[in-house]
C-alpha cells in the first residue's frame, strides 16, 4: 500500500515539473499559451493515473506555483482562477475515470469532456467573483471567449493527446484499459 502511494506521490511531482517547463515550448507568450494550454495536460494525465486527490492537488498548485517563480501566468486574476480550473480538470477527471467500471476509450473520453466542462464552469465563476472583487465585471463575451473560443486548439489538442499517451502508457503496461475493482484504485 505504501509503494503505492510513494508511486503516486513521485508521478505527481514528475506531472507537476512537466506543468512547469511544457509552457516554455510556447515560448512565454500568452495568446498562444491561452491557446494550446500547455499546463492542461499534465493535470489531466496526473488525475487520470493518480487517481483525483493528486489530479486535484497538482492541478490547484501548478499555476501558483509557475506564476511565483516564473510571473507567468500573471497571479491575480489567472493564476488564481486557473488553479479552481485546474483542480477541477484534475478533480473530475481522475474521479470519473476512476470510478468507471471500465477503463476504456469511452470512459476516458467522457471523464475528459465532462472535466474540461465543469473546469471551465469553475473558471468563468471564479473570473467573475475575482473580477468583480476588482470593480470589474466579468461578461458573457468575456466566458466564451477565454473558455471556449481561444481555446479550440487546445480542447483538440487534449482531445487528441491525452488519449493517445494512454493508449501507448496501457500497450507498455504502465496504465491498464480493462474492467478494475473498487480496491485498486
Amino acid at each position: 500500500m505504501m509503494e503505492k502511494a510513494v508511486k503516486k506521490v513521485t508521478l505527481s511531482a514528475m506531472f507537476m515539473a512537466i506543468g512547469i517547463v511544457l509552457p516554455f515550448l510556447t515560448g512565454q507568450i500568452r495568446q498562444i499559451g491561452t491557446m494550446l494550454l500547455p499546463m492542461h495536460l499534465p493535470v489531466f494525465l496526473c488525475g487520470l493515473i493518480c487517481g483525483w486527490q493528486y489530479g486535484a492537488v497538482v492541478g490547484f498548485v501548478l499555476p501558483l506555483l509557475r506564476s511565483m517563480i516564473f510571473g507567468m501566468p500573471q497571479m491575480y486574476p489567472m493564476a488564481l482562477a486557473m488553479a479552481f480550473e485546474l483542480a477541477t480538470y484534475g478533480f473530475v477527471a481522475g474521479l470519473l475515470y476512476g470510478k468507471s467500471r471500465w477503463k476504456c476509450i469511452r470512459a476516458l473520453y467522457r471523464a475528459l469532456i465532462l472535466a474540461m466542462v465543469a473546469g471551465r464552469l469553475v473558471w468563468g465563476l471564479v473570473e467573475t467573483i475575482l473580477l468583480g472583487l476588482g470593480g470589474t465585471m466579468f461578461t458573457w463575451q468575456m466566458f466564451l471567449s477565454g473558455a471556449l473560443l481561444n481555446s479550440v486548439p487546445g480542447i483538440v489538442i487534449q482531445l487528441t493527446l491525452i488519449p493517445g499517451i494512454m493508449i501507448t502508457l496501457n500497450k507498455v503496461g504502465l496504465v491498464r484499459f480493462a474492467k478494475q475493482d473498487a480496491d485498486s484504485n
